[in-house]
């Protein structure tokens, strides 16, 4: 089983090992972090009550006087399809939450439950889906098994593969980073992660690419006026000047941002502003209203996307940055490490930079005769009016080039009576990115879809895991008695040995449980 390794990932990190008997110093280097479980069995309480605990230390600059901040998030409740048979939401590719939760889990230290945005963590990995085929720039697949949690319900499993681009045809981009160097931002996780990571990002853009730099304080500028991506030693250069110091102006950066950016348009290119903040703001426009108003408008005035990246702890404002990302037609991430920042900035470069369709909604309509309540998984502040879903003014999520997304349905059913009954009829919409007219899907669920969860795909399984892990995170009132015990069992019999990012999962299913277990 691959281990984390902390030295590589979290450079600055220290460790130190406490003895629980005497509390001193041990050089006792056994770690139960990364000790494989027994067939899925927790660990032995008394195992760690008995023997010294390995213990990561966080930043020093990071570990008092915490302001994180995190949107209140009110878990879906079942409902009726008596009382409305219609589900509608927009879909989501960001997945800071999954990032962050394995900052606090690596930290030795349990997320706060509104950090866990369910879809987020399921968005995080990518599944095998069908490649699209014809004139859609995606693929929609569903599938149908038992729920693990819940053995009297079932899942539906909703998903959608993005086209990929040939890098060959790839658009002509436009790039405005926006970099908070504020005093908020000087610790090793913040801006010297950051520079890393948009070096990373540099060499793989194409030449003929654009790169623009402007910074914000107590007050925003510009450093580097829009710079073809072929001249790496000036843009770098431009980057490796960069200070930290002052108080934090993001309103400010945010309006000169979109500036260059709509001054260096390019026509039908990829036009995109990148912010890179802790999201501390605290000079002008602070209020989380005021700016999503900001980015709404700047949105419905410019063709240009939004991407965050999320840097640091301490103070981290999750929820500022996650309402102006859903606002700007943008996605969110968070870096925690250089492997992270290579996971966005290389890996994921295309479908975090790229996006083929705009506005992207799904609406589920359930046959009450077979469907009696349903629940939707995650995606608690993604949820649309049913009447928005034929409302191209809307604002819903935007789909990038090869990304996959997963939404889980939880549903109480009764027997049919027909051999072949509809399930639910399945609805998607979006906009073709030139257009403002949307397109849409239709895809039908028959009964005969169902098969049991032992014969289910491991996207279904892994999945279905992943999603039960926020559940038991968030202390989920429809968890019942699943511990993380079963969720490591359902994820270690479906999940890809060659996949390091599946791999880690299983590891931090491990590191929760310890922490559960010594609470």
């Amino acid at each position: 089983m691959k281990k984390i390794d902390f030295f590589k990932t979290i450079p600055f990190v220290l460790f130190i090992l406490l003895s629980f008997s005497c509390g001193d110093v041990s050089t006792n280097k056994q770690n139960y972090i990364s000790e494989e479980f027994d067939d899925g069995a927790v660990y032995y309480e008394e195992k760690l009550k008995t023997d010294q605990q390995q213990i990561v230390v966080p930043p020093e600059d990071d570990t008092t006087n915490n302001t994180e901040s995190y949107d209140t998030i009110i878990e879906n409740v079942f409902v009726s399809t008596k009382e409305e048979a219609v589900s509608t939401f927009s879909i989501d590719v960001d997945n800071a939450s999954y990032s962050n939760m394995r900052r606090y889990l690596t930290y030795n230290e349990m997320p706060p439950k509104d950090a866990i945005r369910i879809e987020e963590m399921i968005n995080y990995f990518d599944y095998v889906y069908p490649e699209p085929k014809g004139e859609h720039p995606f693929s929609i697949i569903t599938e149908v098994s038992d729920c693990p949690w819940n053995t009297t319900h079932k899942l539906v499993h909703i998903g959608i593969q993005g086209k990929r681009i040939d890098n060959n045809d790839l658009k002509q981009s436009n790039l405005v980073f926006l970099i908070d160097v504020s005093g908020s931002m000087e610790d090793k996780n913040k801006l010297p992660l950051l520079k890393e990571s948009f070096k990373m990002m540099l060499d793989e853009l194409s030449p003929n690419d654009k790169i623009s730099l402007v910074v914000y304080a107590g007050a925003a500028g510009v450093v580097l006026e829009s710079t073809p991506a072929s001249e790496k030693k000036k843009i770098i250069k431009a980057l490796d000047d960069l200070t930290a110091g002052g108080s934090t102006a993001g309103g400010e950066g945010i309006i000169l941002a979109y500036d260059i950016c709509q001054k260096n348009l390019i026509q039908d290119g990829n036009n995109r502003v990148i912010l890179a903040t802790d999201g501390d703001f605290n000079v002008g426009q602070t209020d989380n209203k005021e700016l999503v108003d900001l980015i709404t408008e700047f949105r419905q005035k410019y063709d240009i996307y939004l991407t965050i990246i999320g840097f640091g702890m301490g103070n981290y404002k999750d929820d500022r940055m996650e309402q102006i990302s859903n606002a700007g037609n943008g996605n969110y991430f968070y870096i925690d490490t250089e492997n992270e920042a290579e996971k966005v900035f290389v890996k994921d470069l295309r479908a975090n930079m790229f996006t083929i369709a705009k506005d992207v909604k799904i609406q589920v309509e359930f046959n009450p005769d077979y469907v009696t309540e349903y629940r939707l998984i995650g995606y608690e502040n993604r949820m649309l009016n049913n009447e928005d879903f034929e409302d191209d003014t809307k604002d819903a999520g935007e789909l990038g080039a090869g990304h996959t997304v997963t939404a889980i349905y939880e549903i109480i059913t009764v027997e049919s009576t027909s051999p072949q009954a509809e399930m639910m009829n399945l609805k998607l919409r979006y906009k073709p990115i030139q257009s403002e007219n949307s397109i849409l899907l239709e895809q039908k669920v028959m009964t005969t879809s169902y098969v049991p969860l032992q014969n289910s795909s491991d996207n279904f399984r892994f999945s279905a895991a992943v999603a039960a892990f926020g559940m038991v995170l968030r202390q989920s009132d429809y968890v019942n008695n699943f511990k993380y015990s079963d969720v490591y069992k359902l994820a270690k019999g479906s999940y890809n040995s060659n996949d390091e990012y599946q791999t880690e999962f299983l590891e931090l299913i491990q590191i929760a449980e310890k922490l559960a277990i010594s609470e």
